[in-house]
């Protein structure tokens, strides 16, 4: 069955109470934590797939996206980068709809009007998206969590994420994808997001830490097994940063800095888009933890 751009796998289940959580990467997913959050939640639902692009050649350029090389049963394959899309079924509490987004190359409009119309047939009654992006805090303090304003009016996550403000002052890049915010306003779909920000020299491939949040915020929006947490698994990877930086009286410092900036900070920084520009002397700091710390 054909939607927009997909290539859906028939028959179709039928849905009810259809939430989708989605990740946009590498836009927004910092150290993998969307991607890893999603992964986990497929893994415990044991997602099935649902569909795909019938042709991701159209979207994406594979000199950027590579595809990969296994072996399969003796036999090698060729994984071409996709979108893909997976879905959940439960007895109680909503259905799932997983959708990994990513930043497309070419015929970007296409591309989110063929989201939009997923969205639209599938009849989605909340869009989620999840995501990470670097940022001037600490490892050593609790990562903050923003959100849409209108988390406030969720209960259940009161004190795990600081609703972000409803007019941002950004201006600069941004990613075509958030065009999908007008399609679906159209559509009348629910829509929130919630942003990890992570330490900006650690720049870790898989961010665990960042994951944890993530995850510590959705089990608590869809009462989740609280396992699926994992904290140990973050707090183990920033213990190891945490005695790396104990030897370099330089990085030391500059986190220091980083706490003192972190705990007398009155505004939550604003969710969307890159992080503001920091002052020339700490990003240079930055730059050189990185480089240490690798």
């Amino acid at each position: 069955m054909r939607i927009g751009a997909f290539e859906l796998i028939e028959p179709l289940p039928e849905f009810k109470d259809l939430h989708a959580i989605a990740l946009l990467h590498p836009w927004v997913d910092a150290g993998s934590v969307g991607t890893l959050a999603l992964e986990r939640l497929e893994n415990h639902f044991g997602a099935q797939e649902l569909g795909k692009l019938h042709r991701p050649g159209s979207f994406f350029d594979f000199t950027r996206y590579r595809p990969t090389s296994k072996f399969v049963e003796g036999e090698r394959v060729i994984v071409v980068p996709n979108t893909n899309v997976y879905y959940a079924q439960q007895d109680e509490g909503p259905d799932f709809l997983f959708i990994h987004l990513m930043e497309p190359h070419a015929f970007a409009e296409r591309y989110v009007k063929s989201v939009a119309e997923l969205i639209k047939a599938l009849d989605v009654k909340r869009y989620c998206r999840i995501s990470g992006m670097y940022n001037a805090v600490p490892h050593t303090r609790r990562l903050r969590i923003t959100g849409s304003p209108e988390l406030e009016n969720m209960p259940q996550l009161a004190g795990l994420i600081t609703p972000r403000r409803a007019t941002g002052g950004y201006q600069g890049p941004t990613s075509i994808m958030n065009s999908l915010t007008d399609e679906l306003e159209k559509l009348g779909t629910e829509m929130i997001n919630f942003m990890v920000h992570l330490p900006h020299y650690l720049s870790l491939d898989e961010d665990y830490q960042g994951t944890a949040r993530l995850m510590e915020v959705l089990c608590a929006l869809y009462d989740l097994p609280p396992d699926l947490v994992e904290a140990d698994l973050g707090a183990s990877q920033y213990q190891d940063v945490g005695n790396r930086v104990e030897k370099n009286l330089q990085v030391k410092a500059l986190v220091s800095k980083l706490e003192e900036y972190y705990d007398d900070q009155q505004e939550e920084p604003e969710e969307e888009e890159e992080s503001p520009p920091l002052a020339p002397g700490v990003e240079s700091f930055l730059r050189e933890m990185g480089i240490r710390l690798d």
